[in-house]
């Protein structure tokens, strides 16, 4: 219960920060975000506040935020539909009853004849008792669409996604993976005010009982300076060597009470499913410090890091050197964080940074329906000077999206074949 707890709330934080990027730029572009929503599927709780529907739903599977004129709206005029119209105090139109007509019995009824809800803002018809004479109503910028007794806001062609700058446009795209990197950052901080921060030394601040590190006779506060010949200045040199040695016998000094001493450690194996097939590691944790200041550079510097690492490995991935096998969808997602929550708190927390890491380098990869792959069509809108066809764009997207759709599937089996295979 404690594990889906953890996952509950981790997803909820990084799918709400990211899609909270994309509102507040949308927002502050102008655009109308019609809805925000954290999860997929049935709504199970919802509000309205600043003509944006904030809803929770059922499946954690998601989110999206979801702004005028990227999706096809939900209601569209055409000639030969009859409609009611009710009108405010200045008789423009503010409500434009599509079905259930006679729920509204002030309703003026009209057969359309022509109408314009982006731009001039009109509709004209007839009346359907008189068909000679057309008449014309002004609308209102904020006039309603009620179909099926549900209102829904009209969007001026000003309040569309497509009719900002390509520089609004990308900043509302980018906005959410730019706060998935911003919430790592802050948690890495946050790690290193509560915790410490790595001392740039290899220097032992904890030894795991019974590992190949106390069995030779390590001991917190020791300092490794030289492993066989090679000199040791930092933690990521001696963790290198360690990696690229399982069960490999190395010869360390180290510096103990000012005094130095040889101590000989063989690394255990440890199964990695990568090229290499295992890496090396002899149970031991670096040294951390408190200090405030440098936990903000911690924290842009373990981000950087974690990025640089990720990037690799989708790099591997694309190039061959790793297998689709390598990837993890939401079981093995699950199954990962079960195992770190059982080893604290901070350590969950390092995982979340993580995985916020994670989300928002993969959602700038330019694939269909990721917004990196929309982001790609803006970049493809500056280099040819005009917008790509939105019929085209539509069946990159939808084609794309069907291919992650086989890609989830694929992956969500694998992660079920090691869980219980």
């Amino acid at each position: 219960m404690v594990t889906v707890i953890a996952f509950i709330l981790m997803f909820g934080l990084l799918v709400f920060v990211h899609e909270l990027g994309h509102l507040i730029f949308a927002k502050r572009a102008g655009m109308l975000a019609r809805e925000f929503a954290i999860g997929m599927g049935p709504k199970i709780f919802s509000f309205t506040k600043n003509d944006t529907l904030y809803t929770i739903r059922l499946l954690p599977i998601g989110g999206y935020v979801r702004v005028a004129g990227e999706d096809p709206e939900i209601v569209e005029l055409k000639p030969g539909h009859h409609i009611g119209l009710e009108f405010d105090e200045e008789g423009k139109v503010n409500k434009i009853i599509v079905n259930n007509k006679s729920k509204h019995p002030n309703a003026r009824v009209i057969e359309v004849e022509s109408v314009d809800l982006d731009h001039e803002l009109f509709i004209k018809g007839y009346e359907i008792d008189d068909e000679e004479n057309l008449l014309s109503f002004d609308v209102d910028r904020r006039a309603l669409f009620v179909m099926d007794e549900k209102e829904t806001l009209i969007a001026p062609y000003d309040r569309q996604f497509a009719s900002k700058t390509p520089g609004q446009r990308a900043m509302q795209l980018f906005a959410g993976p730019l706060m998935n990197f911003l919430l790592a950052i802050l948690i890495f901080v946050i790690l290193g005010v509560v915790q410490g921060v790595p001392v740039d030394e290899a220097k032992i601040s904890k030894v795991v009982p019974g590992d190949p590190a106390e069995q030779a006779g390590f001991l917190p506060n020791d300092e490794i300076i030289q492993i066989d010949d090679v000199a040791i200045s930092t933690w990521e040199e001696f963790t290198t060597i360690v990696r690229e040695n399982p069960g490999k016998e190395l010869s360390m000094t180290v510096l103990r009470d000012g005094e130095t001493l040889n101590l000989i450690v063989t690394p255990n194996e440890v199964p990695y499913e990568g090229p290499e097939g295992s890496y090396g590691q002899i149970g031991v944790y670096q040294a951390l410090e408190k200090t405030f200041l440098g936990s903000f550079k911690y924290g842009a510097e373990k981000t950087y890091e974690t990025t640089s690492l990720i990037l690799t490995n989708l790099a591997m991935l694309v190039t061959g050197q790793l297998g689709i096998e390598m990837l993890s969808g939401p079981v093995g997602i699950y199954d990962a964080t079960d195992q770190v929550v059982q080893t604290g708190f901070m350590n969950f927390l390092m995982w979340t940074a993580i995985l916020s890491i994670n989300l928002g380098v993969v959602n700038l990869v330019p694939l269909p329906a990721l917004d990196g792959g929309r982001l790609l069509f803006v970049g493809i809108e500056l280099v040819r000077g005009k917008p790509m066809e939105p019929e085209k764009e539509g069946i990159f997207h939808f084609v794309g999206f069907a291919l992650l759709m086989l890609l989830m599937i694929i992956v969500t089996w694998n992660d079920i074949q090691r869980l219980f295979l």
